[in-house]
Formats: structure tokens, sequence, C-alpha cells
């Protein structure tokens, strides 16, 4: 069974840096679109960034130029490196990944999420 464990959360102030790190585990050949995605509270879960088949990535207006993403296969990990913290960033952030593990079609899975709280 594939599991995805998201680390690194917690609490930091205004200018702050956290890297998340999820996890991929399982008997795994393949780890192919992934990214993270944030919700807060009253709103819909929204994409933060992600890396689509292509290796092309993509992130939101509020990531760009102070997030990165990545995905290392050899480790099986999905990374989000995150800097210059604001407030506005705080919330729930989820890890998924479709995953091709051995004796199975791929498939999407999600992490069970990691608060990431940044003060003013």
């Amino acid at each position: 069974q594939v599991q995805l464990k998201e680390s690194g959360g917690g609490s930091v102030e205004l200018g702050g840096s956290l890297r998340l790190s999820c996890a991929v585990n399982g008997n795994i050949e393949n780890i192919g679109p992934s990214g993270w995605f944030r919700q807060v509270p009253g709103r819909q879960r929204a994409l933060v960034a992600s890396i689509l088949h292509d290796s092309r990535i993509n992130y939101a207006d509020s990531a760009k130029g102070r997030f990165t993403v990545s995905r290392d296969n050899a480790k099986n990990v999905v990374e989000l490196q995150m800097d210059n913290l604001k407030p506005e960033d705080t919330g729930v952030y989820f890890c998924y990944a479709s995953v091709k593990a051995s004796g199975f079609r791929p498939y999407e899975y999600w992490g069970q999420g990691i608060q990431v709280t940044v003060s003013p």
C-alpha cells in the first residue's frame, strides 16, 4: 500500500522559511504529476504548486517567487520550500502524487495534511 506523509510544518513569523517534505512510502516504481494544495477555513482547497507529467511547474500567483516545488524520484519525496512567508500563507498543506507502485496501476494519493502558521 502507498502512503504519503507530510513533515516540516509548524509556526513561523513573517518573513521566515519552512521546508515541507512529503515521503512516498511503498514499493514505488515512479512518481508522476505531484504537488501541493492548501486549505484555509471557509475556503476551498486550492493548488499551491504542481509538477506536470512533462516536468513543467505551475505555481499559484501567491506562491510564485517565494515557493519552490521539487520531486526526487530516487528518494521518493516531494518537497515545497517556502521562503519569505506571509500570514496569508497560513493553512493546512496537502501533498498529492500520482504514484506507480509495483503490481498496481498508477493512482493519485494524498497526504493527511500538515499545518503551517505564519504570525505577523
